[in-house]
């Protein structure tokens, strides 16, 4: 299987730095798959899953969240603002984070920071659920 070198880097730190096959991610334009001899590219990451594809053909899904994509030279690095691996999510956080935006977004009386903080926070808490759902399955 014909590979690529990835690397995934947070405000955190390396999360990935090896050998990939495919990556598949969410960015601000919808989702983008990138395989072995992509063109030169860069975009900014949107929220949603991403699915890395080893050599080996294992797929790693993951929780991703804002930053940047880039593809230079046949190396790929995705800068992302959060990068959670799907066996690293705690499901009973996502949950409760997401009860505490809908309460929020429910009450309505809240000003407009609040009500978009909130909304930011319940994608995030779904994104998160979601990703940490296909772990258990």
């Amino acid at each position: 299987m014909s590979s690529f070198h990835l690397q995934i880097v947070t405000p955190d730190g390396l999360i990935f730095d090896g050998q990939a096959a495919r990556v598949l991610c969410r960015t601000i334009a919808g989702d983008v798959c990138i395989l072995p001899r992509h063109c030169d590219y860069i975009t900014a990451l949107g929220m949603g899953e991403a699915r890395v594809t080893l050599e080996d053909g294992t797929v790693r899904r993951a929780a991703c969240i804002g930053g940047m994509l880039t593809v230079r030279d046949g190396r790929v690095r995705l800068v992302a603002t959060t990068f959670e691996w799907a066996e690293e999510i705690d499901k009973n956080r996502a949950e409760a984070s997401k009860s505490r935006a809908e309460k929020i977004l429910e009450q309505g009386s809240a000003d407009v920071r609040e009500l978009e903080l909130a909304q930011a926070r319940l994608k995030r808490a779904l994104v998160r659920s979601h990703v940490a759902d296909y772990q258990k399955k």
